[in-house]
């Protein structure tokens, strides 16, 4: 693997693919039918195509590339997809920090370049049949070729987007290789996806890293550490329930919460 200060010259195109995957979860209670409907309507109205569209555009902007076309849907009875095939942007040097395991940035300068790569988003919001839970979830895939690392637009991802847990899954496949002809199978050094994260952002989550080092492969997961029973209704006030119901509902959101965060069901009693 390469360090970032070491910069190596390549038989042609950078013909490594990286792929991110962005895994966020909303989770909401709500007590009435008509207060579940409501909240599903302004998911649906917050994460429309056209919002999205404008969150993956940023993306393409961070990662320096130039959108090629874009295909949206809002569907019935619920929920949103966006797919943005993308290629090689306007700019051409690529800047060493694009090879730092740090950050990166808002969407306000572009910093790399790609070719024959996407983007995509699709959402789904869901409830509880009887449990007055409801679940948004957003699954968006940025993959790229070139130098970038699509971890790049990770920062503004999770900016962009009210998440109590997110799941996020790296990895780098295919070669390429130096001008010598010798294959490199990655190009940049990274030790975790959390050093991608800003600290002010990891101070607010429990997280967990699955990394195969070998295969090039980064799996991390998070999740909020706090827990304020006002943040998660919709349409009412903890201080207007009564303790025993303040304490039930609790219990039904911090399940739902760790089956998500551990991808296991709990028994319940």
């Amino acid at each position: 693997m390469l360090t970032p200060e070491q910069r190596v010259t390549l038989h042609g195109f950078n013909n490594l693919t990286k792929s991110l995957s962005f895994n966020m979860y909303d989770i909401c209670y709500t007590k009435t039918n008509e207060e579940r409907d409501a909240y599903i309507e302004y998911i649906d109205e917050q994460y429309n195509a056209d919002r999205l569209t404008k969150i993956l555009k940023h993306v393409a902007d961070i990662i320096g590339a130039h959108v090629l076309n874009v295909a949206k849907q809002d569907y019935v009875p619920q929920g949103a997809s966006v797919t943005l095939l993308v290629s090689e942007g306007p700019i051409v040097e690529v800047p060493t920090e694009s090879y730092d395991e740090s950050p990166g940035p808002l969407p306000e300068s572009v910093v790399a370049h790609l070719d024959k790569s996407h983007i995509t988003v699709h959402t789904y919001p869901e409830y509880h049949p009887n449990e007055g839970i409801c679940t948004f979830r957003a699954d968006i895939d940025v993959s790229t070729c070139g130098e970038i690392s699509p971890l790049k637009a990770l920062n503004y991802l999770i900016h962009s987007f009210d998440t109590d847990i997110m799941t996020m899954d790296y990895r780098v496949r295919g070669f390429t290789r130096d001008i010598n002809g010798e294959k490199l199978f990655i190009d940049h050094e990274i030790n975790s996806i959390q050093n991608y994260i800003p600290d002010e952002v990891k101070d607010l989550y429990d997280m967990i890293d699955v990394n195969i080092y070998p295969e090039n492969i980064f799996h991390t997961k998070c999740k909020l550490k706090n827990f304020d029973l006002d943040d998660y209704l919709f349409g009412e006030k903890k201080d207007k329930l009564h303790e025993s119901e303040q304490k039930e509902i609790t219990q039904k959101l911090q399940t739902e919460m760790d089956e998500i965060f551990y991808g296991k069901n709990i028994n319940k009693r």
